[in-house]
């Protein structure tokens, strides 16, 4: 079925409201679609707490409250204080942050929407995303429908849907190494499981706020998800016809969102990226590997040291992305040369759709996830937490498109520079790495044809829309 053709007054009246946790992997995907809604001909906020909204500006000259046009439509940011001063020691306790931000936030966003309505901008639908459960609840109090952007995999829902409900057996303090059978997954370990579904667990806090959107979860109209029906196809609808709540894949937001050439300059990145691409310009077809573990993750110098010689044993060059504190061993940038460049951050969906790149050695955050698997790049999985360990057997053992350097931080284990080694040659000059590039092509044009014209993401996304417009009209 096709989409609905609504004139630009009707559409510019819809004003959708986006509000982040304050993290980089939940603002990016949340602006992704975003982007993809102001193009649309939506009136779109995208709102966080000030503590990322401070570095938000900085990095990317974003002006609060001055609405840029995009497309048919336009994008607004808004970022509210949670009551903490930025540099609060008390935000080192994420367990109480995320008690303060619930406290603030719940009465800071009535106001701004009473605001938006004052000025004539009546926000039509509330966008959340997983981690503040608690904004469907004051978008219900406002009596406005709500939407929920789950920004990881539907294997990932599944697995936290099965705990919440009581459907499945999980590692327990009795069998804390059990392992998980799911209906269309393949079987999971105990450490293959997201981490903090795990009784050893060192983030219990980010548990019940996840396990609070499943409580929650018949209060969106919808679940928007930043998957394809290609890539999870039995796990969403198997799924689909669990909950009474729709699922509309409109994955990937990224292989969209490169589509829409003017919104490349919008950026929510909390440090501004250095530019690397005329470095990545200079070197061969296929003979860099990307080095990044996301914005979280952080490692012992002493696995940082070894990842280094590792590089240097393997004699492949390389982009890194490596944040203070970390720093490489004496000596090290001197013996590599121009074959290895070093950056603080990176805009890393230009690095992963350049030609240079071979593999992307990744922490397997679903952002960066979904991003090497719409870009047709090959994987060395290095996860750590959370769902990066259940993505790292996906991108393994379903995918087909990377090969495993470690399980996770409960491995409690330091990778071995020998063994970093190892798998930097196996994905890029072994059978393995012509193997895995092969299925990574093959999800690259599946990515393709799913957001253009026709293609599931893209029918999903204009069904959304249309949706949008259905009930600000009534």
């Amino acid at each position: 079925m096709g989409s609905t053709v609504h004139s630009d007054e009707t559409l510019n009246s819809m004003h959708v409201f986006m509000v982040s946790f304050p993290a980089q992997g939940h603002v990016n995907p949340l602006l992704r679609l975003g982007k993809q809604l102001a193009y649309s001909g939506l009136f779109i906020t995208l709102s966080a707490p000030e503590s990322v909204g401070s570095k938000i500006r900085k990095a990317n000259n974003i002006t609060d409250d001055e609405p840029v046009r995009l497309g048919r439509g336009m994008i607004r940011f808004e970022f509210f204080n949670d009551g903490w001063e930025i540099n609060d020691p008390k935000r080192h306790d994420l367990d109480a942050h995320m008690a303060q931000l619930e406290l603030v936030g719940r009465e800071k966003l009535k106001w701004m929407i009473r605001k938006q309505d004052e000025m004539g901008r009546r926000v039509s639908c509330i966008i959340i995303n997983p981690f503040i459960p608690w904004v469907s609840d004051v978008a219900e109090s406002l009596g406005i429908p709500s939407a929920m952007l789950w920004i990881q995999s539907c294997a990932c829902f599944s697995a936290y849907y099965h705990f919440y409900h009581n459907l499945a057996s999980f590692p327990s303090e009795k069998e804390p190494e059990f392992d998980v059978e799911l209906p269309f997954m393949p079987s999971l370990r105990y450490d293959e499981v997201p981490s903090f579904l795990h009784p050893r667990t060192s983030y219990p806090f980010l548990r019940r706020a996840l396990l609070g959107q499943f409580k929650n979860l018949s209060k969106p109209f919808c679940i928007l998800m930043d998957t394809f029906q290609e890539l999870e196809e039995g796990i969403i609808e198997y799924m689909e016809g669990l909950i009474s709540t729709p699922i509309k894949t409109i994955g990937p937001l990224f292989k969209k969102e490169k589509n829409i050439i003017s919104s490349q300059s919008i950026r929510v990145d909390f440090m501004a990226a250095e530019n690397c691409i005329k470095w990545l310009d200079s070197k061969p077809l296929k003979s860099v590997v990307y080095i990044s573990f996301g914005s979280i993750v952080h490692l012992k110098q002493e696995q940082i040291d070894e990842i280094a010689f590792g590089l240097l044993g393997s004699g492949v060059s390389f982009l890194w992305v490596l944040r203070s504190p970390h720093v490489v061993p004496l000596g090290f940038l001197e013996e590599v040369g121009d074959k290895g460049k070093i950056v603080q951050w990176s805009p890393q969906e230009e690095v992963l759709g350049h030609l240079s790149i071979s593999c992307f050695v990744t922490h397997c955050g679903w952002n960066s996830t979904m991003e090497a698997v719409a870009s047709g790049v090959p994987v060395v999985v290095f996860p750590q937490l959370g769902d990066q360990v259940t993505n790292a057997k996906f991108l393994v053992d379903v995918f087909r498109v990377g090969i495993r350097m470690c399980r996770g931080e409960d491995e409690g284990r330091v990778v071995p520079r020998d063994e970093v080694e190892r798998c930097l040659r196996g994905a890029t000059s072994s059978l393995e790495a012509a193997r895995m590039k092969e299925n990574a092509v093959k999800w690259k044009k599946a990515a393709e044809a799913t957001v253009a014209e026709g293609g599931s993401s893209y029918k999903n996304m204009q069904s959304f829309v249309d949706e949008i417009v259905r009930i600000g009209i009534n």
